[in-house]
């Protein structure tokens, strides 16, 4: 089946949906207009502005209080600032700023695609403000922002491709806040229109299927799907490490919303890394979750991970490196030195 044919099927299935079903998608339609006015944009355009300025100033810049991070993550010398804008400027602020560097030949084209891995991570506004509240315990919001920043650093450690190179640094005048406004206006679109889209999406599913599942299942499709409206769903959750757990896996990947995203910011930029990437931060995050849970919430339900399960995510994180190792000696054959 080729891929007109395929779109061709599922658009033509979308418009159905659409036709039978009109009060669904205008009830999910809504709920995502209402989300993104009253969280996504309050939450992430500030950083937007803040983090295109902020990389705008230090593009061409070497921090040395950067350097030991940048050194263990494995980034080309010189590209340390994106680290920083990664961990604090949330989804997609962090992969839209690297495929920039890209664009303006700072990084190679194969240092962007490993450094979108890790340096994509949900904000801390995002995190305090939306993910604190289902927690009882103050100090939960803390262990997860931790937990994010530690499992997206472990993936830099263990994926392959490390930059023994330097950053072809470029210093230049950086833009003016009303450029940047321009800029984080226009993301901001992308990511309100997918986030509508997704939104109708689970309005349907929540209809027809999901109704039919155990809520913890619901909550972490619906964040696998979504990462707002996940979130804003995990009170649904009785247990405060499942909670604890879910929350942490679900920030880690970020959603197949935040994918498309992730997509739209980044011009054609292959994401196969950035994919793999995610899934090896979500294998660590709940490992961290499931011990740190037992510190947190020493009175209340806490979730025993099944003991199969440990192994399984011990061969999936071992894995995963090898076979992108692989896949990157043989795409190297075909590519010439510098791409």
């Amino acid at each position: 089946m080729t891929r007109k044919l395929r779109t061709s099927i599922f658009a033509a299935f979308g418009l159905l949906m659409l036709i039978l079903d009109t009060k669904t998608a205008l009830l999910g339609a809504s709920e995502g207009l209402e989300l993104c006015i009253r969280t996504v944009i309050p939450s992430l355009l500030p950083f937007f502005v803040l983090s295109i300025l902020l990389t705008s100033a230090l593009t061409g810049e070497s921090i040395p209080l950067l350097r030991p991070l940048g050194r263990l993550c494995g980034v080309p010398r010189g590209s340390e600032s994106l680290l920083l804008v990664g961990m604090l400027g949330g989804y997609p602020a962090g992969a839209q700023c690297v495929a920039q560097s890209c664009r303006d030949g700072t990084l190679r084209k194969f240092d962007a695609q490993r450094m979108i891995a890790f340096c994509n991570l949900a904000g801390p506004s995002f995190l305090f403000g939306i993910v604190a509240g289902s927690f009882p315990n103050p100090y939960a919001p803390w262990a997860l922002w931790g937990i994010h920043i530690a499992s997206a650093i472990l993936v830099a450690i263990v994926l392959p491709g490390r930059s023994g190179d330097a950053a072809v640094l470029h210093p230049g005048t950086p833009i003016t806040l009303s450029a940047a406004l321009q800029q984080s206006l226009r993301i901001m679109a992308s990511v309100c229109g997918w986030i509508v889209s997704f939104r109708v999406i689970l309005s349907f599913l929540d209809r027809w299927i999901l109704w039919l599942l155990p809520t913890p299942a619901q909550v972490a499709i619906t964040g696998i799907l979504e990462l707002s409206n996940g979130c804003c769903e995990l009170s649904r959750i009785s247990g405060d490490g499942l909670r604890f757990i879910i929350s942490a896996g679900l920030l880690a990947f970020g959603g197949l919303c935040v994918l498309m995203q992730t997509a739209s910011v980044t011009d054609g930029l292959p994401l196969k890394k950035y994919f793999w990437g995610k899934l090896l931060q979500v294998l660590f995050s709940v490992v961290l979750a499931a011990v740190m849970q037992f510190a947190l919430f020493p009175q209340a339900e806490r979730m025993r991970l099944p003991v199969i399960l440990w192994p399984a995510i011990l061969a999936a994180i071992l894995v995963i490196p090898k076979f992108l190792r692989k896949n990157q000696k043989r795409s190297s054959i075909s590519l010439p030195v510098g791409v």
